[in-house]
């Protein structure tokens, strides 16, 4: 009972301080589950990542999901999701009472305004860790340039842009067996030295 209730805390944290969504999320996440606690390694995250955008739902939310049912089975992705979402519930409750009243105040306009620059911060910190711990060769750094091309110029789903570029990475692995590094391959998460990336 006690792991659980450190789970949902754990994400109640996580959760009172993600601005910006799930892409945003990603420097917390390796902070505070990585880093300081070592439950689950950078790359298993990137996974949970890729199968939150597939999935239907919240990015943040389907990755806190994973993570607990990872720790805990069913119950610990429960308890994780709910800790996550908490805080969201009693800020935008807060918010949505105090918002009528206050929307138009210049301090309430200034502050949304830094807390968008912070929000684009963020994602271009998760950007450039997903792009050092994701593209290991050329290949990956082909699918990237694709993926960020499509994505920017048009108008097509991110599901279908992550489903094409796994599709790719199958497709590469079955003509060129040895040539993906082989922390893709065994999924350790471990650089030529075998130490954490």
């Amino acid at each position: 009972m006690k792991e659980l209730f450190d789970l949902y805390a754990l994400f109640f944290k996580i959760g009172s301080m993600m601005f910006g969504g799930g892409y945003a999320m990603l420097p917390l996440l390796e902070k505070e589950l990585c880093e300081k606690r070592r439950l689950v390694t950078k790359d298993e995250i990137l996974e949970y990542y890729a199968l939150g955008q597939c999935t239907p739902g919240i990015i943040a939310v389907n990755t806190a999901t994973f993570i607990g049912f990872k720790k805990k089975k069913v119950l610990g992705g429960i308890v994780a999701t709910l800790g996550l979402i908490t805080p969201s519930i009693i800020i935008i409750t807060i918010i949505s009472m105090l918002l009528r009243d206050y929307a138009g105040n210049a301090v309430v306009r200034h502050a949304f305004a830094g807390i968008r620059i912070v929000v684009v911060a963020l994602v271009a910190e998760a950007v450039y860790k997903f792009f050092k711990t994701g593209v290991k060769n050329l290949f990956g750094a082909a699918v990237f340039a694709a993926t960020t091309l499509v994505s920017v110029a048009t108008g097509v789903s991110p599901v279908f842009i992550v489903l094409g570029a796994a599709v790719l990475g199958i497709i590469y692995c079955r003509i060129f067996p040895g040539r993906m590094p082989q922390e893709v391959v065994d999924g350790s998460g471990r650089g030529a030295d075998g130490n954490d990336e």
